[in-house]
């Protein structure tokens, strides 16, 4: 796809971007219904477990997988039960690995609260995401929905790996383009494909429309991830922490390209501060401004929009109705938001 056909599809200068609140509203009850189905799967006897979820549900997120989810099977054909045991078994997988994340990162605040794992420690955090990830294996069970299973299966499976290969990369330091996209593909892509295979599955039986939202949640899930890196290089305030990434010696695109337009001197010089543990926020912001000055910010930022132009592309490939036009704005919503 050309750079002419990336502006013309997804310019945000154009129209400004709308809010999660305002591109929700024409699916609203079904998101609605979806809750009351989550909630639902997370009824528990165990007094511990109830304190937990009371909290989680008070913490809750932007629930962007679950619309994505929605948003899939009504463009494909209408959001029916199945779209509902869909969004409801990726939203408790995607919440489990959140709380996974945080005891591996040792987090200390998770969307404005202390962590689970800060108010209950590590060992009841890793047993509630454990709990949350067989609730979203049993609710398929139950539901008969193997297909589905089989997918999501495959989602965990693959985020698994490629957060392995970003492990390994860190602790070696040897990541490149290439590392690069199989990690995010494998790590965030993945389970956004399962998003809306699963809300393809839901609603039609037609193979050609699935792996039609096959590729769009794939580039979905790449230009999400990028937009996450991007947003740890800002030097602006914006709704999520900076400089997580490098602080944890995490190399992303944005560094990426920078080291491919410095010289030799530079790149070792870089490399060695990158590697460097416990660096001083002088050193961070050194880092961020190299990336900047270097056009790694510029280069990533094209490569977001063009896979965000590529989902958008298959996604015109429907019939022309105000839900293509919703999810269009999502795509939108993705890689320009602020957190």
């Amino acid at each position: 796809m050309t750079n002419a056909a990336t502006e013309d599809i997804i310019d945000h200068k154009t129209a400004p971007i709308r809010s999660l609140d305002d591109i929700q509203q024409p699916i609203a009850s079904e998101l609605e219904t979806f809750k009351v189905h989550f909630r639902k799967h997370l009824d528990t006897d165990v007094f511990l477990l109830n304190r937990i979820i009371r909290y989680l549900m008070r913490m809750k997120g932007k629930q962007m997988r679950p619309v994505l989810v929605l948003l899939a099977a009504k463009i494909c054909g209408g959001i029916n039960e199945r779209s509902h045991v869909a969004a409801t078994m990726i939203e408790l997988l995607h919440t489990a690995t959140l709380i996974h994340d945080d005891v591996v990162d040792d987090a200390d605040q998770r969307r404005g609260f202390l962590s689970i794992n800060k108010v209950w420690k590590n060992k009841a955090s890793v047993l509630f995401g454990d709990f949350l990830l067989a609730k979203g294996l049993l609710v398929a069970v139950d539901s008969d929905e193997f297909e589905l299973l089989k997918v999501l299966s495959t989602a965990v499976k693959r985020m698994s790996e490629g957060e392995l290969r970003q492990l390994k990369a860190s602790k070696l330091q040897n990541m490149t383009e290439d590392k690069y996209y199989q990690i995010i593909t494998e790590k965030t892509g993945s389970l956004l494909v399962a998003c809306c295979e699963c809300g393809a599955i839901s609603a039609s039986a037609d193979e050609s429309v699935r792996e039609r939202m096959r590729g769009i949640g794939h580039d979905i899930g790449i230009a999400f991830q990028i937009r996450d890196d991007l947003l740890d290089y800002s030097l602006r305030k914006t709704g999520k922490t900076s400089g997580n990434d490098i602080l944890d010696r995490k190399i992303t695109l944005p560094f990426i390209a920078a080291l491919e337009n410095s010289s030799l001197i530079e790149q070792r010089k870089m490399r060695w501060l990158f590697r460097k543990k416990g660096k001083s926020a002088g050193q961070v912001d050194y880092i961020r401004e190299f990336v900047i000055d270097k056009g790694g910010i510029e280069y990533a930022t094209r490569k977001m929009e063009e896979h965000a132009g590529k989902a958008l592309i298959l996604l015109s490939e429907f019939p022309e109705t105000e839900i293509r036009d919703v999810f269009s704005e999502f795509i939108r919503f993705v890689i320009y938001r602020k957190k």
